[in-house]
């Protein structure tokens, strides 16, 4: 039988600085992790469960080298985080795997399963795919060798939840290890031997067939170069030699905007690369939505049931602005969605403010700005966003922004310079581009 590696998560050092994780409630995500990594590990010993606990000092990356080096065939990883939300009414445990990985996703929801049967009055969020996650990829699921894992144990900075973590951690640990232990006997071992699948391109068989690798689809790294991705140097791809041809995971071409799917009747792994959107200015504020207010209503209302109902003409207001304005209403439409956490709002933003990009006030209100409908909030993200992305005049005069002319015109046109201006998050730029990725796949667009 393989090992168990564990993980705690945050702790290390990020760019010389010690990473804390969230902190809340007089403590810390890493102090808490670490603790409840080391009774699994506990319990994983007294089942007579061999484990490897990986260092408290590592940075994300050295993790993730660290496991990779001493993996070997039948071993599975799991790293424990705790969640946090600007609003504490938010809780629950959440387990993530690599997207578009039918046994990860087994693997993950029998996990969270077993988990929540130990310890019932802790609430389920579901077993979710990376690419649900802020940045839409979670480097623990993909960067791992072995099957890998991240668990969200509940929210710090909810109070019941973090009762739960410091007082109930035996349980936590106890029920995290069962399905740990369940997980490793189906794990089994890895074969020499690959089993071959299918590869549709854009609607037609490719000539080349993929392998399936621990439960991911394999690509021939040609194709991958057929459609202009190389992914030949990038230091986090999966590279897997089998008969004399570089292979590469499948999903790794979705952080370049091209569609992968899985059909499972077929056992094809489906890529498509002809988009109704141009995929070299999907990034570009200035320009034109592509989704419908149906398709974003449809989005929204999977991401969080009910909201469309709280705002039901939101997505036709951010169409109808943003087309006046020359701003690409989807991309709007996907900042309103990190800002808001999809219309659940920030416990500092009141709904009632219709403030859905988060706007500053003009003299600095810790409350920030407010407007008197949904419509001239939309209308006053809409002016922010142009302020950064162009230096053309606004159509729709006077300003409703209140901190339009504070911007330098046309300092931000791509969304990945919203990093450190609009948000002091660096990784704010691709929280948005993640939320829009989803927006177009869901849409059917991508």
């Amino acid at each position: 039988m393989g090992r168990v590696i564990l993980s705690a998560g945050h702790g290390g050092y990020e760019n010389g600085t010690q990473d804390p994780g969230t902190i809340a409630g007089g403590t810390t995500e890493a102090q808490e992790m670490i603790r409840l990594r080391d009774a699994m590990v506990s319990e994983l010993r007294s089942r007579r469960v061999s484990v490897l606990s990986v260092p408290d000092d590592l940075s994300q990356q050295q993790t993730i080298e660290w496991i990779n080096t001493r993996a070997r065939t039948g071993d599975i990883a799991l790293e424990v985080h705790a969640n946090a939300a600007p609003n504490p009414v938010a809780k629950g445990a959440s387990v993530y795997y690599i997207t578009n990985n039918d046994a990860r996703a087994s693997d993950a929801d029998r996990l969270l399963r077993g988990l929540i049967a130990y310890l019932p009055v802790l609430s389920s969020r579901g077993a979710q795919p990376d690419s649900n996650g802020g940045v839409g990829r979670l480097a623990f699921c993909r960067e791992i060798i072995v099957p890998s894992l991240l668990a969200e144990v509940g929210f710090l900075t909810n109070p019941d939840d973090r009762a739960l973590i410091q007082n109930r951690r035996e349980d936590l640990a106890a029920g995290l290890v069962a399905g740990l232990v369940d997980w490793l006997a189906r794990n089994g071992t890895t074969t020499s031997a690959y089993p071959e699948i299918g590869i549709v391109m854009n609607g037609k068989p490719h000539g080349e067939p993929g392998i399936l690798v621990e439960g991911n689809a394999y690509i021939p790294i040609d194709l991958a170069d057929s459609l202009g991705v190389d992914l030949a140097q990038a230091a986090q791809v999966r590279r897997v030699l089998y008969n004399g041809v570089v292979h590469v995971r499948a999903v790794e071409l979705r952080e370049y905007n091209i569609s992968v799917s899985w059909d499972n009747p077929s056992r094809s792994v489906i890529i498509r690369s002809i988009l109704s959107i141009c995929i070299n200015q999907v990034n570009k504020i200035v320009g034109h939505g592509n989704t419908t207010p149906f398709q974003m209503q449809a989005f929204l209302a999977k991401a969080n049931p009910g909201a469309e109902r709280q705002y039901p003409d939101l997505p036709k207001l951010y169409q109808e602005e943003g087309s006046i304005e020359g701003i690409n209403y989807d991309i709007a439409f996907a900042q309103m969605c990190v800002e808001t956490d999809y219309l659940r709002f920030r416990q500092d933003l009141n709904p009632a403010q219709n403030n859905f990009g988060n706007l500053g006030s003009a003299d600095g209100r810790a409350s920030g700005a407010t407007f008197a409908s949904a419509r001239l909030g939309v209308r006053a993200h809409i002016q922010h966003l142009k302020a950064y992305a162009s230096t053309e005049a606004l159509v729709q005069q006077p300003p409703l922004d209140p901190r339009f002319r504070f911007v330098t015109r046309g300092i931000a046109p791509a969304i990945e310079q919203l990093s450190g201006r609009w948000s002091p998050e660096l990784d704010y730029g691709s929280r948005i581009l993640a939320a829009l990725r989803r927006l177009y796949e869901s849409a059917g667009l991508l």
